[in-house]
């Protein structure tokens, strides 16, 4: 005899399909990421990102507020810092009138109730493209964590929601939430990248903040000193408690979708927001892909989309969240 369950009865039809999906995408999930550079009148494509842009602050107030009116309510700023700005110690991280400061003004100028994130490293100031100071050859922890801390005050006081650390320097959570405390941030929070590899899927990123690491004999030429070994799985777990035990608020799994073992390891250990990176890399390969008629944009995209939330992740952060959003309002 036939068994009298039948699974095909819940598959038969969309409206169906519906009534029983476990997962369910809406704008509330997406952190959206926004590159800014100096200038005006600037909307940027970045080569490696099909339909991704660089802003410069005027343009950035209407994508802040095109963002808003779709349900999209939280960004991840990132600055595009010029050459002649750069050192080793990331000094225009801390100019008050700095790019990544403005850039948070206007934003919150735009849309005063969008929650603002901000990155937190010094790659994108380091005139070696290495998230922490140099000496002597070697990427130095403790001082660059220090100045990390600083860096996290002066996007404080100019009205960040978040800091973000994402770096992967030992004690920098415990060091910015410190000092963030101490200067009367406490209202500011903290979204650790908790568990982030030295990955490859981070190339077209590189290519929009001209960040990468520097060619250069005496320093190291990739960040596999401080980011994670991607063959490990546990020394995540463990990061991530360390993070949270040191004041994260929020933590972060990145790349994303050859990691969503890491990102349910992490949701099933820990008792706060888990967020995950849908990275530059992902995001070229669906575009590339897509535009030689090999997969179907879109639905690989809310495919992949799904598989996030589906692992464990209470947020996304993604290039495609506007595309998402605006599929979903179809």
């Amino acid at each position: 005899m036939f068994p009298l369950r039948r699974n095909r009865r819940l598959r038969t039809n969309e409206a169906i399909r519906s009534l029983v999906r476990e997962t369910i995408i809406t704008p509330n999930d997406f952190l959206v990421p926004l590159f800014v550079v100096e200038g005006k009148g600037i909307k940027d494509e970045i080569p490696s990102m099909p339909n991704y842009f660089r802003y410069s602050l005027d343009l950035l107030e209407g994508e802040v507020k095109e963002l808003w009116k779709l349900g999209l309510k939280s960004v991840l700023l990132f600055v595009k810092v010029p050459d002649n700005l750069k050192d080793n110690k990331g000094t225009e991280a801390l100019n008050p009138n700095g790019l990544m400061q403005r850039a948070i003004k206007t934003v919150k100028n735009a849309c005063p109730d969008m929650v603002v994130m901000t990155d937190v490293a010094l790659d994108p100031y380091s005139v070696y493209g290495h998230d922490g100071i140099i000496e002597n050859g070697q990427i130095i922890n403790d001082e660059t964590a220090e100045f990390l801390a600083e860096m996290s005050i002066s996007h404080a006081q100019a009205g960040a929601d978040f800091v973000a650390p994402s770096d992967m320097m030992d004690g920098r959570i415990l060091t910015i939430r410190e000092a963030l405390e101490d200067e009367g941030f406490i209202n500011t929070g903290i979204m650790s990248y908790s568990a982030k590899y030295a990955s490859a899927f981070y190339g077209p990123f590189r290519d929009a903040l001209d960040s990468a690491p520097v060619d250069l004999v005496d320093i190291p030429k990739d960040k596999k000193t401080y980011q994670m070994d991607y063959a490990n799985r546990f020394e995540a777990i463990r990061e991530t408690e360390m993070d949270i035990d040191e004041g994260a608020d929020i933590v972060m799994v990145k790349p994303g979708i050859s990691y969503l073992d890491i990102l349910r390891d992490i949701k099933n250990e820990v008792d706060v927001p888990v967020a995950v990176y849908q990275v530059s890399g992902e995001y070229a390969m669906i575009k590339a892909a897509a535009e030689k008629g090999w997969l179907n944009h879109d639905q690989v995209m809310m495919e992949t989309t799904t598989a996030f939330k589906r692992a464990g992740a209470d947020i996304i952060a993604s290039y495609f969240a506007k595309d998402v959003v605006k599929l979903l309002n179809l």
